[in-house]
């Protein structure tokens, strides 16, 4: 007797914690870019890896190098990024507290699903980069977003209001999406926030290399006054423009960082040792790229500056950092439809409603482009709003 294949399906309810995120998330995924559209809306830089970083990963699997790392990273790297972050601290750093992790996505959860316990408070701005409430939603926390100043900096009274009883606060300095770098100054304050709390800082410095002020950068593990308290995200994907080889790491408290080390063993597992030492490469060589993409964004920054200037009714904040314009526009229009509307005009940017509430009316633009794609693409802008008045 021949049996026939049941065509039963089993009942199937996604976890609770894909839900929160299901119905919390304001991350939008855009349709494929096609044809002549110009994008202004991608995260990371044109650029290529640099040669000798591709170069030392082909050596180190050449060499062998195809085995399994150290669940915390391979020591050699974690001893060069440590003597990093001793000379922001100003004291001598652990290799055993950092992490290498599956790229900054990977540090950013690690950490915040090692730390935030169901009902936990964390404070983020509004807007900011989508992924960190995202994070908090899977966890069960509370995200407490805090509306930023007009300037696009915090709203100091605000934060301080808000982070009364909070687990964590997360920002991302200089920012995704507006641009904007925090201060020495703004860091202080936030410091003397949380002085005498239990209160733990997340900060993710994924675009620390790519500063356009006259002050330098100032990095959270800089300020004694969040000593102790302070998790570092970092990333190579941005200053190295290593994207796609997803490699990030953490540092932080003992604590934190082997509950976090805990999370990331337990999704991923070690990382790719041949990336790890393609990386370690970077670290060591890579200064004069830096310093030759830094200077082609900067060039490109005062284009798009300039051209976005010019339009009517569009609002252009100062960009201080990273590779993002936050402009805001006076259309009646939400940001999401807007970014559709512009579609069709042949330009894709990103909604400012994707980072937070206070994003709506506002559109993210990067200038990681070619001058030629941000030229075309303002134009486009521009007849894409003057066809709404």
């Amino acid at each position: 007797m021949t049996l026939e294949p049941s065509t039963a399906v089993a009942a199937f309810q996604p976890s609770e914690a894909v839900l929160r995120v299901q119905r919390t998330s304001l991350r939008v995924q855009q349709p494929q870019s096609k044809g002549d559209l110009v994008s202004l809306a991608m995260g990371e830089p044109d650029f290529d890896t640099p040669e000798q970083v591709r170069a030392a990963a082909a050596r180190a699997l050449e060499e062998g190098h195809t085995h399994y790392s150290p669940l915390l990273g391979e020591l050699v790297l974690r001893e060069e990024l440590a003597a990093r972050i001793g000379q922001l601290l100003g004291e001598v750093a652990s290799s055993s507290d950092v992490l290498i992790t599956q790229g900054g996505t990977a540090g950013l959860s690690a950490a915040i699903l090692g730390i935030v316990n169901p009902g936990d408070k964390v404070v983020i701005p509004d807007p900011t980069y989508s992924l960190y409430a995202d994070l908090v939603s899977m966890a069960g926390g509370t995200t407490v977003p805090v509306p930023l100043a007009a300037d696009l900096h915090w709203d100091l009274e605000a934060l301080a209001t808000a982070l009364e009883g909070a687990k964590m606060f997360v920002f991302c300095n200089p920012s995704n999406p507006t641009g904007i770098v925090h201060s020495r100054e703004e860091l202080e304050a936030l410091a003397d926030m949380v002085a005498g709390t239990d209160t733990l800082v997340l900060s993710d410095e994924a675009y620390s290399d790519l500063v356009y002020t006259q002050e330098p950068f100032t990095s959270a593990l800089e300020i004694p006054g969040l000593a102790g308290r302070t998790i570092y995200c970092q990333t190579f994907s941005k200053s190295y423009a290593m994207t796609g080889w997803r490699v990030g790491y953490l540092w932080g408290p003992s604590d934190v960082i082997a509950s976090a080390a805990r999370v990331h063993n337990t999704f991923n597992g070690s990382m790719n040792t041949a990336v790890q030492l393609a990386a370690l490469t970077a670290l060591q060589t890579c200064g004069p790229d830096i310093e030759r993409m830094h200077a082609s964004y900067a060039v490109r920054r005062e284009l798009m500056f300039e051209g976005l200037a010019k339009i009517p009714g569009l609002t252009v904040s100062s960009p201080e950092g990273a590779f993002y314009l936050f402009p805001k526009y006076d259309v009646d229009m939400p940001a999401a439809q807007m970014v559709a509307h512009l579609r069709e005009f042949g330009v894709a940017v990103r909604p400012g409603s994707e980072f937070g509430r206070n994003g709506e009316h506002h559109l993210r633009l990067s200038y990681a482009a070619s001058a030629e794609a941000i030229t075309a693409g303002v134009e486009r802008i521009a007849a894409g709003l003057a066809a709404l008045k």
